[in-house]
């Protein structure tokens, strides 16, 4: 066994922990990533959800998950638009290729796949090295990235998993349950999926399958091929992650805590997909089967991910729990967390609204949306930097879903961009930690928050704007004045910024058209030359301004995209 000493090390590769180990190492620190897979990158690769949510709006497209974006958008040159699930879906071949190439750029940082943590090392209720089967690294600060919260079983942290009962939680979460039901006891966390891609002419998927009942229902009779579009990829392939009688599987998740049962819920969760895949396969009449060769390993063929999506993890008990009020909006956004000496502590922006997932259950979950763009959009809402940090273990940084959170505030904090730039937050501390010989909780958030505004690689946003995006020329002063000024934040999210034009996506084609105004949610445009009539929407904020105030059907030249797959026209400049 080889045994290794680091300032930081990150166990994880997912989304959130390969964020972490980017910005730590980019800040100058040495780090060791310890990935389980030869793909980095989690929820966005190896778990195969290539159609992310949340953050969508230009605004919100700031940090590591910004520049992930933009990278995605120069390199697939068939451009993001291809499903109606999603505003950007991509080959997660490509995004594991990005992040495999960013983290070897870094000299700082070294990258050991193929391994999972088997013991904690600790001193005190300080946590200092991890033990691999071929490998024991010891570190100054240990970041948590696992998928399921494994350092925190492992190094006795404490913790909470599943649904909460404490009543200093709920009492202020409107959707939260004031009691255990057959819909909780059923599921004690939200349902996992393991998805698989298909294709027109793919694999027939194994047979074996008897009961289809519960796949009634998935897609409206008549409408498969729009249903397949759903998650629409490059290439003709098409992302299976579907919520309605589809292939989330969640029964009796807890065996997920053990690493042996772990194993047993594994099969169980394939075998299901794999049913669906095969209902899929038959109802379709053979039109569409397993689309084989796109993840790194045989499981269908590699038509299936190499891990499931986790929508939940064992989280962190911290110092507070940010819970489901302090994510919906008083106003269009919800309020800055701000501590008793009136300092903003926000570290990361999310807006996906509320989404949890339990089979054959309805559960409504209290709204947080806006309308926005010719779309609805969740509103905006930041994380504190107390998510990151134990209340009691020293020498540990949660940085996954693991972070502290209640059940219910998870359904809107677990979303792809959000776990990303909220391990951009817990690399830069980490780093700040090293760097100011400190613990993690005792550095200046200001600074956090300074380091992150001012990054070289990809600059993330702190307090969220709907119309101040990053390539704004006043967008660094904005954002420092209303940290420097929390008083003044207006809960609308309209920063009083100049006027500015977004710039084009690489995708972006000149066109010219009639657009129409329905509603205040509802545009439609008629291009010339027979070339469509399609709803239009839009992420830039100055194009939302001009669609507000739209009064009458006016001929314009602009630029834009279609996407075939949703049948809408994203509108990106008026020329």
């Amino acid at each position: 066994m080889k045994t290794f000493q680091t300032k930081v090390l990150v166990v994880g590769g997912g989304t959130g922990g390969t964020a972490a180990a980017l910005q730590c190492a980019r800040s100058g620190v040495d780090t060791i990533l310890v990935s389980e897979f030869v793909w980095l990158g989690g929820m966005l690769t190896a778990a195969g959800v290539a159609a992310p949510d949340g953050n969508e709006l230009l605004s919100l497209q700031t940090g590591l998950w910004g520049a992930f974006l933009r990278e995605l958008q120069k390199r697939q040159k068939e451009g993001l638009d291809h499903s109606w699930v999603s505003m950007f879906t991509f080959d997660p071949r490509l995004g594991a290729e990005i992040f495999a190439e960013w983290v070897k750029a870094e000299k700082h940082l070294t990258w050991i796949s193929g391994q999972v943590p088997l013991e904690v090392k600790k001193q005190g209720d300080r946590l200092t090295g991890v033990r691999f089967e071929k490998y024991e690294i010891n570190a100054d600060i240990i970041i948590d990235g696992t998928e399921l919260g494994d350092i925190l079983a492992l190094g006795d942290v404490p913790h909470r998993w599943g649904w909460d009962w404490d009543t200093e939680i709920t009492m202020d979460e409107p959707s939260a349950l004031e009691k255990p039901n057959k819909m909780s006891e059923t599921y004690p966390v939200q349902s996992p999926t393991w998805v698989f891609y298909m294709q027109e002419n793919g694999v027939k998927p194994p047979v074996g399958y008897s009961d289809y009942t519960k796949f009634k229902g998935a897609w409206k009779e008549g409408d498969l091929d729009l249903f397949m579009n759903y998650g629409g990829l490059p290439d003709g392939k098409f992302m299976l992650n579907w919520p309605i009688a589809g292939n989330d599987y969640g029964l009796d998740a807890h065996r997920l805590l053990d690493p042996d049962t772990r194993q047993d819920f594994y099969k169980d969760a394939q075998a299901h997909s794999f049913a669906f895949a095969d209902h899929i396969y038959r109802e379709s009449e053979g039109k569409y089967g397993l689309a084989t060769g796109i993840f790194p390993h045989n499981l269908g063929q590699g038509s299936f991910a190499l891990m499931p999506y986790f929508r939940e993890s064992r989280r962190i008990i911290g110092t507070e729990t940010f819970t489901e009020d302090q994510l919906l909006p008083d106003g269009d956004v919800a309020l800055i967390p701000i501590d008793s000496d009136w300092n903003i502590t926000a570290i990361a922006i999310g807006n996906y609204p509320n989404d949890h997932h339990y089979p054959d259950f309805k559960f409504p979950l209290f709204p947080k949306s806006i309308n926005w763009g010719g779309r609805v959009t969740g509103t905006a809402f930041t994380l504190p930097f107390s998510v990151l940090i134990p209340v009691e273990t020293e020498g540990l940084i949660a940085c996954e879903k693991n972070i502290a959170v209640s059940h219910m505030a998870n359904g809107s904090t677990r979303l792809q961009p959000l776990v990303m730039n909220t391990g951009q937050a817990a690399g830069q501390t980490a780093a700040l930690a090293i760097q100011n010989h400190c613990s993690p909780r005792n550095i200046s958030v200001r600074e956090l928050q300074e380091k992150l505004l001012t990054d070289f690689y990809a600059p993330a946003a702190i307090m969220p704007f709907y119309n101040l995006p990053l390539e704004h020329p006043e967008w660094l002063k904005w954002q420092r004045f209303y940290l420097d000024n929390p008083d003044q934040y207006p809960q609308t999210g309209i920063c009083p910024c100049s006027e500015f034009q977004s710039p084009l996506t690489p995708q972006a084609k000149e066109y010219s058209g009639t657009v129409e105004k329905v509603s205040d949610r509802l545009y439609y445009v008629q291009l010339d030359n027979n070339q469509g009539y399609s709803r239009l929407i839009t992420l830039n904020p100055e194009i939302h301004q001009w669609l507000s105030g739209l009064e009458s059907s006016q001929k314009v030249n602009m630029f834009g995209r279609i996407n075939h797959a949703a049948s809408w026209f994203v509108l990106e400049q008026i020329a």
